[in-house]
């Protein structure tokens, strides 16, 4: 399985990011289909994706706060043991001063001094001791300042994280139950074009970017890699003839080289299906499909979306079914993990 891509995003560009997704305009449907669904699919497939990208953004994000808050409790704890040792020598100066008369008025010192030397010696000795507390005392209030700062400013870190990372989940949860509830419906209209067997006709979406220097790519760009070929099983009556991509219902499907469209068709065991034909003579056929984006005859890149995935036909659960033939019908699948491989695209 490929990894899907990540990129680190700041809330306010998601926020734009999704603004201008959902201020394009709906592109138009098929005859007969409800107008807008496959491309408020594509829409919000695109927004879930940049909506995921961030929120992974956003929990490293916190791993990496949660580093810095553990470094700066082992800051506020050696501050702490700092000024507790502060307190210790406060009150180890106070007893000090205690002893050496630094209690009694400068009369009685006077009075009960021995000669001035004594007196001056006692004297000097009870202004370094003031000195001494008067700065301890500046830098004990100095360090409960500092920590008291440090305290607020992680607290503050912690409280931003925390409600960021928590509008992102929501972000993500909002957008994930749009796009789910906009899959159902465009699946249940895949559904009654396959039971009709008739096509309901092309959908326009806006294309992605096509790149001219890769002339084969995956047929879906990020994908789990579910039944390969050759698989045996109760689903098919000989063995699997190709290798199924796991993907939710609407994902953008690419054609895997240049061709031409040759067939565009609903109904059977592999529900909505495209097959094109490449230079060379090979085909590559992508069945199960929820709606298709080109019409029979028509020529496509590698790279362009040609349908959007489903679970039509014969079909479990959301995949795509692709295969790799030397004749545009089925009974003459090859492998297409290493053909894929032959041709520059690892799977």
């Amino acid at each position: 399985m490929r990894p899907p891509r990540r990129h680190p995003l700041f809330a306010p560009a998601l926020l734009c990011a999704v603004a201008v997704l959902a201020a394009r305009p709906a592109t138009a449907e098929g005859d007969g289909a409800e107008p807008g669904v496959s491309a408020r699919v594509a829409r919000l497939y695109e927004d879930a994706a940049v909506a995921t990208r961030q929120y992974e953004a956003g929990r490293k994000d916190a791993e990496e706060q949660r580093g810095r808050a553990e470094r700066a409790e082992q800051l506020l704890t050696r501050e702490r043991r700092e000024i507790a040792v502060l307190h210790e020598d406060l009150g180890r100066i106070a007893r000090a001063q205690y002893r050496q008369g630094g209690d009694l008025p400068y009369t009685a010192q006077i009075l009960l001094a021995k000669d001035p030397d004594d007196l001056m010696r006692g004297q000097r000795a009870v202004w370094r001791a003031d000195l001494a507390v008067g700065n301890s005392v500046a830098k004990s209030r100095r360090a409960e300042q500092r920590l008291a700062a440090d305290e607020l400013k992680a607290r503050d870190a912690w409280q931003a994280l925390e409600t960021r990372t928590a509008a992102l989940a929501e972000m993500k949860r909002t957008i994930q139950a749009k796009l789910e509830g906009a899959r159902a419906v465009l699946e249940s209209q895949a559904d009654a074009s396959v039971a009709a067997g008739a096509c309901r006709g092309a959908v326009r979406l806006d294309q992605p970017p096509v790149d001219p220097a890769r002339a084969w790519v995956t047929p879906v760009e990020t994908y789990a890699l579910s039944a390969g070929f050759g698989s045996g099983g109760d689903r098919w009556a000989h063995r699997h003839t190709g290798q199924d991509f796991a993907v939710p219902i609407g994902t953008p499907v690419r054609a895997a080289g240049a061709g031409r469209v040759v067939k565009v068709s609903c109904g059977g065991a592999f529900g909505i299906e495209v097959v094109i034909e490449h230079p060379g003579g090979y085909y590559t056929q992508y069945a199960h499909l929820a709606a298709v984006t080109v019409d029979q005859g028509q020529r496509v890149a590698a790279g362009e979306w040609i349908a959007q995935s489903g679970t039509t036909g014969n079909s479990t659960g959301p995949h795509l079914h692709f295969e790799v033939r030397v004749t545009p019908e089925m009974g003459s699948a090859v492998d297409p993990v290493p053909w894929l491989a032959d041709h520059g695209v690892v799977v």
